[in-house]
């Protein structure tokens, strides 16, 4: 009975090892792999962790940022054992066998389908760019894109549907080649600096790789984040934190009455 009782403890551990580790698809695409690109900052990777990652994740700039953006679970900037496991768990799961061929550029390429129709006539649709409510700042004509409409809480992945909501302006952008824009981003108070310095980056450049998929040139955005800087409402209550939590996308040099 003894020898019975081991051997059905023995099945059940390994089957619950065998369910951690096991990941769904779709989870594939949870990953936000914006990070470490050529021009983007230098990602660096401390804590008890970083010997046991994959020499893909730790001796990459994308590797790195791969890692701090989706496994830093505690928010303190480092990486323990748990993290670093969960990280090249996930790693192998999208690379397959040959991890050392993975093309981390691949995670860049995304088919956007176009309307058939096009902007109107013109080359971009002033009811679409009047609805983003542009205001006139020093810097030109600036809209404000809140959290709950692009991000879910404490993520800097795109909501589903989100990068519709920019379509109008990558219209406008398309269609006049040289205004220059920028993109800021900002968190409340909650967190530490160190967190909300990187969630504010994370999502000011997700919303500028919105566009570059969207055809609109990289090079044209300066992409900023500031952390829980500059507050537009009291942090002390739930509305005021709502309100810090944001994206501002400003038209350099244009004005708001344009639109």
């Amino acid at each position: 009975m003894t020898m019975i009782r081991k051997s059905i403890l023995t099945a059940a551990v390994a089957a619950v090892a065998l369910a951690g580790s096991a990941m769904p698809a779709a989870a594939q695409e949870r990953w936000d792999w914006g990070g470490g690109r050529p021009g983007d900052r230098d990602y660096r990777l401390v804590g008890a962790g970083v010997p046991i990652l994959f020499p893909e994740l730790r001796g990459t700039n994308r590797g790195r940022a791969f890692v701090l953006r989706n496994f830093d679970f505690n928010h303190d900037g480092r990486v323990n054992p748990r993290e670093a496991d969960a990280a090249n768990r996930a790693f192998a799961q999208v690379a397959g066998p040959r991890r050392d061929r993975f093309d981390w550029a691949s995670r860049d390429r995304v088919v956007v389908v176009e309307d058939r129709r096009g902007p109107p006539r013109g080359g971009w649709d002033q009811r679409a760019m009047r609805g983003y409510g542009f205001r006139q700042t020093s810097r030109g004509a600036m809209m404000r894109l809140d959290e709950d409409v692009l991000f879910a809480t404490d993520s800097a992945v795109l909501r589903p549907g989100a990068v519709d909501k920019l379509k109008g302006l990558a219209d406008y952008l398309r269609s006049e080649s040289g205004v220059r824009v920028a993109i800021d981003g900002y968190t409340d108070s909650r967190g530490t600096d160190a967190h909300n310095q990187a969630l504010s980056e994370r999502r000011a450049d997700a919303v500028r790789t919105a566009f570059d998929q969207m055809g609109v040139t990289r090079a044209r955005f300066s992409v900023v984040g500031h952390g829980e800087a500059s507050p537009v409402a009291p942090n002390t209550t739930p509305q005021g934190m709502r309100q810090n939590r944001r994206v501002e996308v400003t038209l350099l040099g244009q004005r708001a009455d344009r639109f």
